[in-house]
């Protein structure tokens, strides 16, 4: 468990071998962490270069756990991860992306499908339309989602971690509505 706080506070010990030594990093930090939190769990965790992202599937028995209350905990130990890196690696620029059983993507799915309804509204309605609190991770995907239609713009609104989603129609110019709606003329 010493190796735990070390690996977390920092120790007089640097570096690591391989390819990255982030990645190093992650794999001694999950180890602990299934340790000592308890969990029937095996990890899978690969770095790409080209992107400069580590990858972490979590598979096992407890795997039920990391994605209840949508997904919390696979966030905050995501979270964790992150952070540890930039403590004992700050110059290493990378990214961590942890995920079980397709979770993450079964989520942005279901965000996108919802995403695509409200803009549908926004458009057809041509009055702005909100999306639910909704943490950074999220709100990421959905902007970059609708900033692929041009029909339609969004912003996140308010203060602190979640945020909720405006989703606004684009106002087209004055020629193009008067050719649409000749009733405009």
């Amino acid at each position: 468990m010493t190796g735990f706080f070390k690996k977390l506070f920092g120790s007089k010990e640097s570096g690591g071998e391989g390819k990255s030594p982030a990645a190093e990093l992650v794999k001694d930090l999950l180890d602990d962490l299934i340790d000592v939190a308890g969990f029937e769990l095996q990890y899978d965790v690969r770095f790409t270069e080209k992107k400069r992202e580590i990858s972490v599937e979590l598979v096992g028995a407890d795997e039920d756990a990391l994605t209840d209350k949508e997904g919390q905990l696979i966030d905050a130990i995501q979270l964790f991860l992150k952070r540890a890196i930039q403590h004992h690696l700050p110059e290493e620029r990378v990214s961590v992306v942890v995920d079980s059983n397709g979770y993450r993507e079964e989520a942005n799915r279901s965000l996108l499908e919802l995403a695509d309804k409200l803009k549908g509204i926004a458009v057809d309605k041509g009055k702005p339309v909100y999306f639910r609190a909704l943490p950074p991770r999220e709100r990421k995907v959905i902007h970059q989602y609708l900033a692929e239609d041009g029909r339609v713009k969004s912003r996140s609104i308010g203060d602190g971690l979640y945020k909720k989603i405006k989703i606004f129609p684009v106002k087209e110019n004055s020629n193009s509505d008067r050719a649409s709606n000749p009733s405009m003329s």
